[in-house]
């Protein structure tokens, strides 16, 4: 039988509520979740270990594909809805909407993904996921074979 990776229900009623949209607020600004002081990353995509303010282990969030996949998603829809909005008042050829859209897709996309991943931590850290709640994580669990 499969063993049960779950939180105690009364150790997660025993943790304090946090914040979750200010916690995802300050990681769109590349901040700490915790004390919105300290910086979240240390290189454009490569999160601190640890918030050097407030000491906050960052290192364990597990954000992966959900980043990019956020990003996609939005940068796709506004750019889709720019070219039919665009389309019928301007008598381009194809070569002239690529010469456009293709470079407001590209910075639109470096743009957000930043801000997006550190939305994603943020929420990981307000939502006690992926080892911020002091437990291990259950994939590393899995992982080391527990």
């Amino acid at each position: 039988m499969a063993k049960q990776h779950t939180v105690s229900s009364r150790s997660a009623a025993m943790r304090p509520q946090r914040d979750l949209w200010r916690a995802v607020t300050k990681g769109w600004s590349g901040r700490c979740p915790h004390c919105g002081t300290g910086p979240l990353f240390k290189s454009f995509l490569k999160p601190v270990h640890h918030c050097e303010s407030c000491g906050e282990e960052m290192h364990h969030h597990r954000a992966d594909d959900l980043p990019p996949y956020l990003v996609i998603f939005i940068v796709g829809h506004v750019v889709v809805a720019g070219y039919m909005i665009a389309e019928p008042f301007l008598d381009w050829n194809s070569w002239q909407h690529l010469a456009m859209w293709i470079p407001i897709t590209l910075a639109m996309a470096l743009a957000m993904i930043q801000p997006v991943k550190g939305a994603v931590i943020g929420l990981q850290w307000a939502n006690y996921m992926h080892g911020f709640g002091g437990e291990e994580d259950e994939a590393a669990e899995i992982a080391q074979g527990g």
